[in-house]
């Protein structure tokens, strides 16, 4: 059976990460289907279903990956400022994270070391804060 699946998918472009955004909103037109009052989302979500399965099982690489690239771009200002908000959050049990006055430039000070003098690095302005 597997040896048949493995047959089967040989040549053909798989899940992508556009792949994985349709699933994501087909999934949530499918709930919001259960709660409207209409058919239009449960057809919206059967639409989105079927160009998720085509996309898959296609074996066109170079218009998938073309049109992978195109959700890519489109979602790259979204995905790195959720990457830096992750980022910040992780660091908050280390680092304090300060604002220049002078630059609003963000600067990151280690937790513990008392009241010192903090030095931005962009415009050398000088402030005291806890660490």
């Amino acid at each position: 059976m597997k040896r048949k699946l493995m047959q089967f998918m040989q040549g053909r472009y798989g899940v992508d990460s556009f792949g994985r955004a349709l699933v994501g909103a087909t999934m949530l037109f499918l709930i919001i289907s259960l709660f409207a009052r209409t058919n239009w989302f449960y057809v919206l979500a059967l639409a989105l279903m079927v160009y998720s399965y085509f996309r898959v099982f296609s074996r066109n690489h170079a218009k998938r990956y073309a049109e992978n690239q195109r959700y890519l771009a489109l979602t790259a200002s979204i995905r790195r400022k959720f990457s830096s908000f992750k980022r910040t959050m992780a660091q908050r049990k280390t680092h304090h994270i300060y604002h220049c006055p002078g630059c609003k430039q963000k600067i990151r000070v280690p937790r513990g070391k008392g009241r010192i003098a903090i030095t931005c690095p962009k415009c050398r302005h000088e402030f005291i804060k806890n660490s």
